[in-house]
């Protein structure tokens, strides 16, 4: 049954993660239904998988969507509500995945991705601004692949 859980949570929020990392690399736009279907598809799976996470991985996303939120208000080009609303959904999956390690490997790896991209724009001075979603989703990836 738990093989089951977390093949759905993969499948179900797979797709519209890839989809998302795509509109964000293409219109720095992160569309709200499709952070629900990520949300919901992935995460319904894992809270039943391990219920007893569930406290945890709300607090998780209420942290980073709070962190994010101030980020995003300070003044300049910043995070987008999107990042802030994705960062939120992808804290909670991660929480419901593994707990607090797993939420803070996906943190540290999708901000070791957006610095690398960051310097790398800055030294090719190209464009100042980039979506950081698909670092967002790759850190997530790289937080589940390394605790499983």
């Amino acid at each position: 049954m738990s093989s089951l859980l977390v093949i759905m949570a993969g499948v179900l929020g797979g797709l519209p993660a890839v989809l998302l990392a795509l509109i964000d690399l293409r219109s720095l736009r992160l569309p709200d239904p499709l952070v629900a279907v990520l949300g919901l598809g992935a995460g319904v799976p894992l809270a039943l998988l391990a219920p007893a996470r569930i406290g945890l991985a709300l607090l998780a996303g209420l942290l980073v969507g709070a962190g994010y939120l101030l980020i995003a208000l300070l003044p300049g080009d910043g995070l987008g509500l999107g990042d802030v609303k994705l960062g939120a959904v992808l804290a909670v999956l991660l929480g419901l995945a593994g707990g607090w390690p797993v939420v803070l490997i996906g943190l540290f790896a999708a901000h070791l991705i957006g610095a690398g991209v960051a310097v790398f724009l800055l030294a090719t001075r190209r464009r100042r601004i980039f979506p950081f979603g698909p670092a967002l989703l790759l850190g997530a990836l790289i937080s589940v692949v390394t605790a499983a």
